[in-house]
Protein backbone atom coordinates (compact mmCIF):
# COMPACT_ATOMS: atom_id res chain seq x y z
CA UNK A 1 0.00 0.00 0.00
CA UNK A 2 0.67 4.12 -0.41
CA UNK A 3 2.88 5.59 2.09
CA UNK A 4 0.16 8.33 3.56
CA UNK A 5 2.76 10.84 2.36
CA UNK A 6 2.76 9.14 -1.44
CA UNK A 7 -0.12 9.72 -3.64
CA UNK A 8 0.73 7.95 -6.70
CA UNK A 9 3.08 4.66 -6.77
CA UNK A 10 4.12 3.42 -9.75
CA UNK A 11 6.52 0.36 -10.15
CA UNK A 12 7.84 -1.22 -13.25
CA UNK A 13 4.78 -0.30 -15.64
CA UNK A 14 4.59 -1.21 -18.67
CA UNK A 15 2.20 -1.49 -21.73
CA UNK A 16 1.93 -3.60 -24.88
CA UNK A 17 -0.48 -3.38 -27.39
CA UNK A 18 -0.45 -6.48 -30.19
CA UNK A 19 -0.48 -4.69 -33.72
CA UNK A 20 -2.02 -6.91 -36.45
CA UNK A 21 -0.96 -6.09 -40.44
CA UNK A 22 -4.38 -7.27 -42.08
CA UNK A 23 -7.34 -8.43 -39.65
CA UNK A 24 -7.55 -11.69 -40.77
CA UNK A 25 -4.90 -11.72 -38.68
CA UNK A 26 -6.56 -11.12 -35.74
CA UNK A 27 -8.99 -14.14 -35.83
CA UNK A 28 -5.52 -16.27 -37.01
CA UNK A 29 -4.35 -15.18 -33.67
CA UNK A 30 -7.44 -16.20 -31.70
CA UNK A 31 -7.82 -19.49 -33.51
CA UNK A 32 -4.41 -21.05 -34.19
CA UNK A 33 -2.05 -21.16 -31.36
CA UNK A 34 -5.28 -23.22 -29.57
CA UNK A 35 -5.38 -25.74 -32.33
CA UNK A 36 -1.11 -26.21 -32.10
CA UNK A 37 -1.32 -26.07 -28.22
CA UNK A 38 -3.65 -29.33 -28.56
CA UNK A 39 -1.34 -30.48 -31.71
CA UNK A 40 1.71 -30.18 -29.21
CA UNK A 41 2.98 -27.88 -31.86
CA UNK A 42 5.31 -24.84 -31.88
CA UNK A 43 3.03 -21.54 -31.62
CA UNK A 44 3.10 -18.51 -34.11
CA UNK A 45 2.30 -15.14 -33.51
CA UNK A 46 0.56 -13.37 -35.61
CA UNK A 47 0.82 -10.14 -34.53
CA UNK A 48 4.02 -7.69 -33.46
CA UNK A 49 4.34 -6.28 -30.00
CA UNK A 50 4.56 -2.75 -29.49
CA UNK A 51 5.19 -1.18 -26.17
CA UNK A 52 3.73 1.62 -25.39
CA UNK A 53 5.10 2.54 -21.70
CA UNK A 54 8.12 -0.18 -20.80
CA UNK A 55 9.30 -0.57 -17.21
CA UNK A 56 8.01 3.28 -15.90
CA UNK A 57 8.57 3.54 -12.23
CA UNK A 58 8.48 6.42 -9.63
CA UNK A 59 6.08 8.52 -7.02
CA UNK A 60 4.49 11.24 -6.27
CA UNK A 61 4.00 12.71 -2.96
CA UNK A 62 0.98 14.33 -1.91
CA UNK A 63 0.64 18.21 -2.77
CA UNK A 64 2.83 18.13 -5.80
CA UNK A 65 2.25 19.30 -9.17
CA UNK A 66 4.27 16.69 -11.73
CA UNK A 67 4.25 17.95 -15.26
CA UNK A 68 5.17 15.33 -17.89
CA UNK A 69 6.50 16.31 -21.09
CA UNK A 70 7.72 14.70 -24.25
CA UNK A 71 6.46 14.17 -27.92
CA UNK A 72 3.77 12.24 -29.54
CA UNK A 73 3.60 9.01 -29.22
CA UNK A 74 6.26 9.11 -25.85
CA UNK A 75 3.13 7.18 -23.73
CA UNK A 76 2.37 10.32 -21.49
CA UNK A 77 -1.63 9.41 -22.00
CA UNK A 78 -1.23 6.35 -21.51
CA UNK A 79 0.78 6.35 -18.38
CA UNK A 80 -2.34 8.35 -17.26
CA UNK A 81 -4.71 6.22 -18.41
CA UNK A 82 -2.98 3.61 -16.62
CA UNK A 83 -3.10 5.38 -13.24
CA UNK A 84 -6.75 6.12 -13.77
CA UNK A 85 -7.38 2.88 -14.22
CA UNK A 86 -9.21 2.81 -17.49
CA UNK A 87 -6.18 0.87 -19.18
CA UNK A 88 -5.13 -2.21 -17.49
CA UNK A 89 -1.24 -2.71 -17.66
CA UNK A 90 0.69 -5.54 -19.05
CA UNK A 91 3.05 -5.87 -16.26
CA UNK A 92 3.52 -3.50 -13.25
CA UNK A 93 1.30 -2.14 -10.87
CA UNK A 94 -0.27 1.43 -9.77
CA UNK A 95 -1.14 2.36 -6.47
CA UNK A 96 -3.38 5.13 -5.57
CA UNK A 97 -3.89 7.05 -2.25
CA UNK A 98 -6.87 9.53 -2.49
CA UNK A 99 -9.54 10.40 -5.11
CA UNK A 100 -8.77 10.89 -8.57
CA UNK A 101 -10.32 13.43 -10.90
CA UNK A 102 -9.36 13.19 -14.39
CA UNK A 103 -9.34 15.29 -17.72
CA UNK A 104 -7.86 12.85 -20.04
CA UNK A 105 -10.25 13.08 -23.59
CA UNK A 106 -12.47 15.66 -24.71
CA UNK A 107 -15.78 15.13 -23.27
CA UNK A 108 -15.18 11.67 -22.01
CA UNK A 109 -17.20 10.47 -19.14
CA UNK A 110 -20.25 12.88 -21.23
CA UNK A 111 -23.30 10.72 -22.51
CA UNK A 112 -24.01 12.81 -25.55
CA UNK A 113 -28.21 12.64 -25.60
CA UNK A 114 -28.17 13.68 -21.88
CA UNK A 115 -27.79 17.70 -21.15
CA UNK A 116 -25.05 19.53 -19.65
CA UNK A 117 -27.09 19.46 -16.45
CA UNK A 118 -27.80 15.44 -16.44
CA UNK A 119 -24.29 14.93 -17.72
CA UNK A 120 -22.91 17.24 -14.39
CA UNK A 121 -24.76 14.90 -11.81
CA UNK A 122 -23.69 11.86 -13.93
CA UNK A 123 -19.76 12.70 -13.77
CA UNK A 124 -20.40 13.54 -10.04
CA UNK A 125 -21.54 10.50 -8.97
CA UNK A 126 -19.17 8.29 -11.12
CA UNK A 127 -16.59 10.04 -8.82
CA UNK A 128 -18.21 9.31 -5.58
CA UNK A 129 -19.98 12.28 -4.71
CA UNK A 130 -23.57 12.26 -3.58
CA UNK A 131 -26.74 14.20 -5.03
CA UNK A 132 -26.74 16.36 -1.87
CA UNK A 133 -23.22 16.58 -2.73
CA UNK A 134 -23.68 17.53 -5.94
CA UNK A 135 -26.61 20.04 -5.35
CA UNK A 136 -24.19 22.02 -3.07
CA UNK A 137 -21.32 22.14 -5.82
CA UNK A 138 -23.77 22.57 -8.47
CA UNK A 139 -24.07 26.21 -8.59
CA UNK A 140 -20.27 26.77 -8.53
CA UNK A 141 -19.85 24.39 -11.25
CA UNK A 142 -21.74 25.85 -13.93
CA UNK A 143 -20.61 29.07 -12.70
CA UNK A 144 -17.10 28.18 -13.67
CA UNK A 145 -18.57 26.48 -16.56
CA UNK A 146 -19.96 30.09 -17.51
CA UNK A 147 -21.37 27.85 -21.23
CA UNK A 148 -25.37 29.86 -20.14
CA UNK A 149 -28.43 28.56 -21.49
CA UNK A 150 -26.69 25.36 -22.84
CA UNK A 151 -26.43 23.96 -20.13
CA UNK A 152 -30.13 22.38 -20.40
CA UNK A 153 -29.32 21.53 -23.94
CA UNK A 154 -27.47 18.09 -25.04
CA UNK A 155 -23.47 18.01 -24.91
CA UNK A 156 -23.75 16.16 -28.26
CA UNK A 157 -25.16 19.80 -29.39
CA UNK A 158 -22.36 21.41 -27.83
CA UNK A 159 -19.07 22.85 -29.29
CA UNK A 160 -15.16 21.61 -27.94
CA UNK A 161 -14.92 24.70 -26.03
CA UNK A 162 -18.25 23.81 -24.03
CA UNK A 163 -17.26 20.64 -23.50
CA UNK A 164 -14.20 21.51 -22.21
CA UNK A 165 -15.59 24.24 -20.39
CA UNK A 166 -18.10 22.21 -18.27
CA UNK A 167 -15.92 18.65 -18.28
CA UNK A 168 -12.93 20.95 -16.24
CA UNK A 169 -15.75 22.35 -14.09
CA UNK A 170 -17.20 19.04 -12.93
CA UNK A 171 -13.33 17.72 -12.24
CA UNK A 172 -11.82 21.06 -10.66
CA UNK A 173 -15.11 22.08 -8.44
CA UNK A 174 -15.66 18.57 -6.46
CA UNK A 175 -12.50 19.41 -4.94
CA UNK A 176 -10.01 16.17 -5.81
CA UNK A 177 -7.18 14.81 -4.16
CA UNK A 178 -5.87 14.22 -7.39
CA UNK A 179 -6.49 15.75 -10.66
CA UNK A 180 -4.78 14.77 -13.97
CA UNK A 181 -5.24 16.80 -17.06
CA UNK A 182 -4.26 15.80 -20.32
CA UNK A 183 -3.43 19.06 -22.70
CA UNK A 184 -7.34 18.94 -22.45
CA UNK A 185 -7.44 22.98 -21.77
CA UNK A 186 -5.49 23.46 -25.10
CA UNK A 187 -9.16 23.45 -26.29
CA UNK A 188 -10.10 26.27 -24.61
CA UNK A 189 -10.16 29.98 -25.03
CA UNK A 190 -7.20 31.90 -23.86
CA UNK A 191 -9.42 33.52 -21.05
CA UNK A 192 -10.41 29.82 -20.06
CA UNK A 193 -7.10 28.97 -19.95
CA UNK A 194 -6.03 31.39 -17.63
CA UNK A 195 -9.32 30.49 -15.31
CA UNK A 196 -7.98 27.07 -14.86
CA UNK A 197 -5.03 27.99 -13.96
CA UNK A 198 -5.77 29.85 -11.32
CA UNK A 199 -8.20 26.96 -10.04
CA UNK A 200 -5.31 24.73 -10.30
CA UNK A 201 -3.28 27.52 -8.19
CA UNK A 202 -5.94 27.63 -5.67
CA UNK A 203 -6.34 23.43 -5.77
CA UNK A 204 -2.58 22.98 -4.93
CA UNK A 205 -2.72 25.20 -1.66
CA UNK A 206 -5.12 23.18 -0.51
CA UNK A 207 -2.89 20.17 -0.84
CA UNK A 208 -4.56 18.81 -4.26
CA UNK A 209 -1.84 16.55 -5.89
CA UNK A 210 -1.75 17.92 -9.53
CA UNK A 211 -0.36 15.74 -12.68
CA UNK A 212 -0.33 17.82 -16.21
CA UNK A 213 0.77 16.54 -19.35
CA UNK A 214 1.50 19.79 -22.19
CA UNK A 215 3.34 20.51 -24.68
CA UNK A 216 4.25 23.85 -23.19
CA UNK A 217 7.09 24.04 -21.56
CA UNK A 218 6.47 27.85 -20.13
CA UNK A 219 3.44 26.20 -18.10
CA UNK A 220 5.71 23.28 -16.92
CA UNK A 221 8.16 26.28 -16.02
CA UNK A 222 5.21 28.42 -14.03
CA UNK A 223 3.49 25.47 -12.14
CA UNK A 224 5.34 22.04 -11.70
CA UNK A 225 7.30 21.17 -8.74
CA UNK A 226 8.95 18.63 -10.08
CA UNK A 227 9.19 17.35 -14.27
CA UNK A 228 8.94 13.85 -15.85
CA UNK A 229 10.52 13.72 -19.27
CA UNK A 230 9.22 10.67 -21.70
CA UNK A 231 10.65 9.01 -24.67
CA UNK A 232 9.21 6.67 -26.36
CA UNK A 233 7.39 4.72 -23.55
CA UNK A 234 10.89 4.95 -21.01
CA UNK A 235 11.18 7.41 -18.48
CA UNK A 236 14.45 9.37 -19.22
CA UNK A 237 14.01 12.26 -16.17
CA UNK A 238 12.32 12.49 -13.30
CA UNK A 239 13.97 15.50 -11.22
CA UNK A 240 12.81 18.39 -8.99
CA UNK A 241 15.21 20.70 -11.38
CA UNK A 242 12.53 21.46 -13.82
CA UNK A 243 14.43 23.80 -16.15
CA UNK A 244 16.89 20.87 -16.49
CA UNK A 245 14.06 18.44 -17.24
CA UNK A 246 12.65 21.24 -19.74
CA UNK A 247 16.39 21.69 -21.50
CA UNK A 248 16.61 17.31 -21.67
CA UNK A 249 12.95 17.52 -23.82
CA UNK A 250 14.14 20.61 -25.52
CA UNK A 251 17.87 18.80 -26.71
CA UNK A 252 15.61 16.01 -27.34
CA UNK A 253 13.53 17.87 -30.16
CA UNK A 254 14.19 17.42 -33.90
CA UNK A 255 14.03 19.97 -36.63
CA UNK A 256 11.32 17.86 -38.64
CA UNK A 257 10.56 21.02 -40.91
CA UNK A 258 13.68 22.62 -43.41
CA UNK A 259 12.88 26.15 -44.90
CA UNK A 260 12.85 25.81 -48.66
CA UNK A 261 13.01 28.30 -51.60
CA UNK A 262 14.50 31.65 -51.56
CA UNK A 263 15.30 32.00 -47.89
CA UNK A 264 18.07 34.42 -46.91
CA UNK A 265 21.49 33.20 -45.31
CA UNK A 266 22.03 36.42 -43.09
CA UNK A 267 24.49 37.04 -40.44
CA UNK A 268 24.07 39.08 -37.46
CA UNK A 269 25.69 42.30 -38.06
CA UNK A 270 28.56 42.47 -36.04
CA UNK A 271 29.06 45.24 -33.46
CA UNK A 272 32.09 44.16 -31.84
CA UNK A 273 34.36 41.14 -32.83
CA UNK A 274 37.43 42.48 -31.15
CA UNK A 275 36.83 41.09 -27.52
CA UNK A 276 36.84 37.36 -27.39
CA UNK A 277 35.07 35.33 -24.89
CA UNK A 278 35.44 32.23 -23.50
CA UNK A 279 31.93 29.98 -23.01
CA UNK A 280 32.88 29.55 -19.25
CA UNK A 281 32.39 33.35 -19.41
CA UNK A 282 29.60 33.70 -20.78
CA UNK A 283 28.16 31.59 -18.60
CA UNK A 284 29.24 34.01 -15.56
CA UNK A 285 27.84 36.84 -17.18
CA UNK A 286 24.14 34.96 -17.92
CA UNK A 287 24.71 33.83 -14.47
CA UNK A 288 24.66 37.18 -12.75
CA UNK A 289 22.07 39.26 -15.66
CA UNK A 290 18.79 37.86 -14.13
CA UNK A 291 15.86 39.86 -14.01
CA UNK A 292 15.43 38.97 -10.43
CA UNK A 293 12.59 41.20 -10.00
CA UNK A 294 10.34 39.98 -11.94
CA UNK A 295 11.29 35.85 -11.03
CA UNK A 296 13.01 35.43 -14.51
CA UNK A 297 14.96 31.69 -15.18
CA UNK A 298 17.20 31.06 -17.67
CA UNK A 299 18.98 28.28 -18.72
CA UNK A 300 20.89 27.17 -21.70
CA UNK A 301 24.55 25.39 -22.76
CA UNK A 302 26.38 29.12 -23.03
CA UNK A 303 28.40 29.17 -25.76
CA UNK A 304 25.96 32.30 -26.97
CA UNK A 305 23.70 34.24 -24.66
CA UNK A 306 21.38 36.58 -24.95
CA UNK A 307 23.44 40.22 -23.12
CA UNK A 308 20.87 42.45 -23.61
CA UNK A 309 16.86 43.18 -25.71
CA UNK A 310 16.21 46.69 -25.53
CA UNK A 311 12.30 48.06 -26.74
CA UNK A 312 11.63 51.14 -28.43
CA UNK A 313 8.43 51.99 -29.34
CA UNK A 314 6.87 53.91 -33.00
CA UNK A 315 7.83 56.42 -32.37
CA UNK A 316 11.46 55.69 -31.33
CA UNK A 317 10.65 56.16 -27.42
CA UNK A 318 12.10 53.64 -25.21
CA UNK A 319 9.58 51.10 -23.87
CA UNK A 320 10.78 52.25 -20.02
CA UNK A 321 10.44 55.62 -20.90
CA UNK A 322 6.56 55.16 -22.25
CA UNK A 323 5.62 52.14 -20.70
CA UNK A 324 2.46 52.15 -22.24
CA UNK A 325 1.93 50.60 -25.42
CA UNK A 326 -1.29 51.08 -27.59
CA UNK A 327 -2.85 47.76 -29.89
CA UNK A 328 -1.36 47.79 -32.91
CA UNK A 329 1.68 49.98 -32.23
CA UNK A 330 4.99 48.94 -33.76
CA UNK A 331 7.51 47.76 -31.64
CA UNK A 332 11.03 47.46 -31.94
CA UNK A 333 12.85 45.07 -30.12
CA UNK A 334 17.03 45.47 -30.60
CA UNK A 335 18.64 42.37 -29.67
CA UNK A 336 22.67 41.99 -28.14
CA UNK A 337 24.39 38.79 -28.45
CA UNK A 338 27.51 37.31 -27.48
CA UNK A 339 28.83 34.17 -28.94
CA UNK A 340 32.19 32.14 -27.97
CA UNK A 341 32.59 31.00 -31.18
CA UNK A 342 31.06 30.18 -34.79
CA UNK A 343 27.71 29.05 -34.49
CA UNK A 344 25.37 28.09 -37.35
CA UNK A 345 21.71 27.71 -38.01
CA UNK A 346 20.89 29.84 -34.96
CA UNK A 347 17.23 30.10 -33.73
CA UNK A 348 16.05 33.98 -31.83
CA UNK A 349 12.85 33.68 -30.85
CA UNK A 350 10.41 35.85 -28.87
CA UNK A 351 7.19 35.34 -27.59
CA UNK A 352 4.42 37.58 -25.00
CA UNK A 353 2.63 35.09 -22.41
CA UNK A 354 -0.20 36.56 -19.83
CA UNK A 355 1.90 37.10 -16.28
CA UNK A 356 -0.43 33.22 -15.61
CA UNK A 357 -0.78 31.11 -18.76
CA UNK A 358 0.64 30.12 -21.82
CA UNK A 359 1.97 31.90 -24.62
CA UNK A 360 -0.28 34.06 -26.48
CA UNK A 361 2.15 34.81 -29.34
CA UNK A 362 5.84 34.01 -30.69
CA UNK A 363 7.87 34.33 -33.84
CA UNK A 364 11.15 33.37 -34.59
CA UNK A 365 13.81 34.44 -37.41
CA UNK A 366 13.62 30.41 -39.14
CA UNK A 367 9.73 30.91 -39.38
CA UNK A 368 10.10 34.53 -40.72
CA UNK A 369 12.50 33.10 -43.38
CA UNK A 370 16.02 34.06 -42.35
CA UNK A 371 18.80 31.67 -42.02
CA UNK A 372 20.95 33.47 -38.89
CA UNK A 373 25.26 32.63 -38.41
CA UNK A 374 26.98 33.63 -35.32
CA UNK A 375 30.30 35.08 -35.35
CA UNK A 376 32.96 35.18 -31.75
CA UNK A 377 32.07 38.58 -30.25
CA UNK A 378 28.97 40.78 -30.02
CA UNK A 379 26.33 40.90 -32.56
CA UNK A 380 22.81 42.74 -33.20
CA UNK A 381 19.78 41.73 -34.55
CA UNK A 382 16.39 44.01 -34.39
CA UNK A 383 12.77 42.20 -35.20
CA UNK A 384 9.81 44.82 -35.72
CA UNK A 385 6.35 43.79 -35.33
CA UNK A 386 2.94 45.40 -34.42
CA UNK A 387 0.84 43.22 -32.07
CA UNK A 388 -3.12 43.69 -31.85
CA UNK A 389 -3.06 42.76 -28.08
CA UNK A 390 -5.84 43.94 -25.51
CA UNK A 391 -5.28 45.74 -22.68
CA UNK A 392 -3.55 43.81 -19.87
CA UNK A 393 -0.13 43.07 -18.44
CA UNK A 394 1.81 40.43 -20.21
CA UNK A 395 5.38 39.08 -20.05
CA UNK A 396 8.04 38.88 -22.80
CA UNK A 397 10.22 35.37 -23.18
CA UNK A 398 13.41 35.00 -25.59
CA UNK A 399 15.51 32.21 -26.63
CA UNK A 400 18.51 31.45 -28.51
CA UNK A 401 19.12 28.10 -29.56
CA UNK A 402 20.98 26.27 -32.65
CA UNK A 403 20.61 23.35 -34.73
CA UNK A 404 23.49 20.71 -35.04
CA UNK A 405 22.99 17.59 -37.11
CA UNK A 406 19.09 17.74 -36.53
CA UNK A 407 19.39 18.20 -32.60
CA UNK A 408 18.05 21.37 -31.24
CA UNK A 409 20.50 22.88 -28.70
CA UNK A 410 19.55 25.64 -26.27
CA UNK A 411 22.04 28.53 -26.06
CA UNK A 412 20.55 30.91 -23.76
CA UNK A 413 16.43 30.81 -22.49
CA UNK A 414 15.00 33.64 -20.79
CA UNK A 415 11.19 32.87 -19.57
CA UNK A 416 10.90 35.70 -18.91
CA UNK A 417 13.06 38.80 -19.76
CA UNK A 418 10.71 41.87 -19.48
CA UNK A 419 7.11 42.67 -18.68
CA UNK A 420 5.26 44.66 -21.13
CA UNK A 421 1.74 46.70 -20.48
CA UNK A 422 -0.66 47.26 -23.71
CA UNK A 423 -3.44 49.42 -23.00
CA UNK A 424 -6.41 51.04 -25.27
CA UNK A 425 -9.62 52.88 -24.02
CA UNK A 426 -12.28 50.13 -24.87
CA UNK A 427 -12.69 47.45 -23.11
CA UNK A 428 -13.04 43.87 -24.72
CA UNK A 429 -12.90 40.31 -23.93
CA UNK A 430 -10.28 37.99 -24.69
CA UNK A 431 -6.64 39.16 -25.71
CA UNK A 432 -7.28 39.89 -29.26
CA UNK A 433 -7.91 43.65 -29.95
CA UNK A 434 -10.11 44.18 -32.67
CA UNK A 435 -13.36 45.79 -32.29
CA UNK A 436 -16.46 45.47 -34.00
CA UNK A 437 -18.21 48.34 -35.94
CA UNK A 438 -21.95 48.82 -35.70
CA UNK A 439 -23.05 49.35 -39.27
CA UNK A 440 -26.89 48.86 -38.84
CA UNK A 441 -28.76 49.67 -35.71
CA UNK A 442 -32.59 49.15 -35.61
CA UNK A 443 -35.41 47.22 -36.65
CA UNK A 444 -35.15 45.34 -39.89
Amino acid sequence: MCSKEIAIKVNDLSKCYQIYSLPRDRLKQFVIPGINKILKKKSINYFREFWALDGVSFTINKGETVGIIGRNGAGKSTLLQLICGTLTPSQGEVEVNGRIAALLELGAGFNPEFTGRENVYLNGSVLGLTKTEIDDKYNSIIEFADIGKFIDQPVKTYSSGMYVRLAFAVQACIDPEILIIDEALAVGDIGFQYKCFKRMEALKKRGTTIIMVTHSTGSILEYADRCLVMRKGKLIGNTEDVLSAVLSYEKGMILTEEKQGNQKNQNLEVVDNSIKYQSQELILIRDKTRNVEIGEKRFGTGRAIIKSIIISKSDGTLLKDKPLVFPGEELTFNFKIISSENINDVVLGISISRTQGADIWGDNNLNAGHQISLVPGESELVYKVKLPINSGDYLIHCGLSCFENGSREELDQRRPLEKIKFWSSRDMGGIIYSPLKIVRAGEA
